[in-house]
C-alpha cells in the first residue's frame, strides 16, 4: 500500500469521529487495551504529560512540546485532528511521523484492525504510542481527543496531567451540564499524579477538588498562581490563560531540567517548533486575513473578542459549522454588522450551507450561501477593501480548506 491507498483506508473503512459523528463515538476503553497489549504495550515505554480540556488543549500541548524542546528534550507531540496531512498528529521535535511508518503499521496491523472493528482514533492513538516508544522520546504530550475519561488516550499513566477548563461542547457524549463534562474530563487525574487545572471554574472546581482527593494527587489552579507574565507567539489575548496552566505544568514536572529563559523561549517559539496552525493564525495583510478553529461558544466568544480589538472599515466572516452544535448558542457572540459567507465544511458531517443561512437570519447575522468553503473565501476577498477585516472560522474543517 501507498501512503495514499493507507489513509484512503483509514478514513473509509473506519469510523472517525471529526468526519462521522456520534457512530464513531464507542465510549470504551476495551478496544485501546486490547490494541496496547497486541503493540506490547508501547505507552509503559515512554514519559508523558496528559493534556484535557474544552478550549486551550490544543495550544497548551503546543507550548508544552515547544518549552521541552528548547529544554534540549527529545518530545513527541500526539493532537487532533489534522489540518491537512494526517501525520500532524503524529509529531517528534516538530517533525510529523514519516509515511512510511504510518503505511507500515497499519499493513503490519491491519488484520488485527478488522478483526476487533477499531476506530480511526483508536488505530491512530496506537500508532503514535507505538511510534514514541521505538523512536524513545524523553516525553510525549499527549492530547485527549474527546472527553478524558473514556478517551482512548487515557490509558497513559502521565508524570503530569492537565486540564484546561470546562465548557458546554459535545453534549451528546459528555453530558448536559458543566459538572457532568468535568467529571469526564477528570476523568485523567490518576492516583498520585499532580493534575493543573488552568482557570478556575466555581461551577466545577469542587468536583476537580473531589476526584483529585479521591486519588490522592495534588490539584493546582494555575489562575490563582502569582506569575510573571510570560509572551508567546501564538497570537490572541486569550492564549494568556493557556499559559499559566502550561507553565505550572512545566513546574509541576519532576526530573526534567527546564529553566526559565527556556520556558521563555519555548512559548516565543511555538509555531516555529512545533508547526501549530490555525490559532489566530494571519494569513495575509491588506485585507487581514484571520483564522482559527474555535468552534465553540467559550472558544469563539473569546476570538470575537478579540476581533472587536482590531482596527478595520469593514468586517467579513466567512463561517460554517458541523452539525451538532448548538447554534442557538452560538450565532448570537456574531456580529450582526458583518457580511457573511456561508459554507458547508467538506466533510459529511458538515452543516448544510442553506440551514446555516437560514438559523443566521434568525439572528439578524446576514449574508450569502456559497458551494464551498474555497468560493465563499475567494468571494469575501474579492469584495474586500485593503483595510477590511477577513475571519474565516466556526470549524476546525472550515480553517483546514484555507490555510
Amino acid at each position: 500500500m501507498t501512503y495514499e491507498t493507507t489513509l484512503d483506508w483509514m478514513f473509509s473503512r473506519l469510523p472517525m469521529y471529526q468526519q462521522k459523528g456520534k457512530i464513531a463515538y464507542t465510549g470504551k476503553l476495551d478496544n485501546i487495551k486490547a490494541l496496547s497489549e497486541h503493540l506490547g504495550n508501547p505507552e509503559t515505554k515512554f514519559k508523558s504529560i496528559h493534556v484535557a480540556g474544552t478550549n486551550g488543549k490544543g495550544s497548551s500541548s503546543h507550548m508544552l512540546a515547544s518549552i521541552l524542546q528548547e529544554a534540549g528534550y527529545k518530545v513527541g507531540l500526539y493532537t487532533s485532528p489534522h489540518l491537512k496531512d494526517f501525520r500532524e498528529r503524529i509529531r517528534i521535535n516538530g517533525k510529523p511521523v514519516g509515511k512510511k511508518f504510518v503505511v507500515d503499521f497499519v499493513a503490519r496491523n491491519k488484520s488485527f484492525f478488522e478483526e476487533k472493528k477499531l476506530s480511526f482514533f483508536e488505530m491512530t492513538v496506537g500508532m503514535a504510542f507505538e511510534y514514541y516508544a521505538e523512536s524513545k522520546v524523553d516525553i510525549a504530550v499527549i492530547e485527549v481527543g474527546l472527553g478524558g475519561r473514556l478517551d482512548s488516550t487515557n490509558i497513559i499513566v502521565p508524570e503530569v496531567c492537565l486540564i484546561t477548563n470546562i465548557g458546554m461542547d459535545h453534549l451528546d457524549f459528555l453530558g448536559d451540564t458543566l459538572q457532568k463534562i468535568a467529571m469526564e474530563k477528570a476523568g485523567i487525574i490518576k492516583k498520585g499524579i499532580p493534575v493543573i487545572v488552568s482557570e478556575y471554574q466555581n461551577a466545577v472546581a469542587p468536583i476537580f477538588e473531589s476526584v483529585a482527593k479521591n486519588n490522592d494527587a495534588k490539584l493546582v489552579f494555575a489562575e490563582k498562581e502569582v506569575l510573571d507574565r510570560f509572551d508567546t507567539s501564538l497570537l490572541g489575548d486569550y492564549q494568556q490563560k493557556n499559559i499559566k496552566g502550561v507553565i505550572v505544568t512545566v513546574k509541576e514536572l519532576k526530573n526534567f531540567d527546564v529553566h526559565e529563559k527556556e520556558i521563555k523561549s519555548g512559548l516565543l517559539k511555538v509555531v516555529e517548533n512545533t508547526g501549530l496552525m490555525g490559532r489566530w493564525q494571519v494569513l495575509r495583510d491588506r485585507p487581514k486575513v484571520i483564522c482559527d478553529t474555535a468552534h465553540n461558544s467559550e472558544g469563539l466568544s473569546l476570538v470575537l473578542e478579540q476581533i472587536k480589538k482590531q482596527e478595520y472599515d469593514k468586517l467579513h466572516i466567512v463561517l460554517g459549522f458541523v452539525k451538532d452544535k448548538n447554534l442557538d448558542t452560538i450565532l448570537p457572540l456574531f456580529p450582526k454588522n458583518a457580511n457573511y459567507y456561508f459554507a458547508k465544511p467538506n466533510i459529511p458531517r458538515g452543516l448544510d450551507v442553506t440551514i446555516l443561512k437560514q438559523k443566521a437570519a434568525e439572528f439578524k447575522l446576514i449574508g450569502d450561501a456559497f458551494p464551498s468553503v474555497g468560493k465563499a473565501f475567494r468571494a469575501a476577498l474579492k469584495r474586500s477593501e485593503k483595510d477590511d477585516f477577513i475571519f474565516v472560522g466556526g470549524s476546525t474543517f472550515v480553517v483546514a480548506e484555507v490555510v
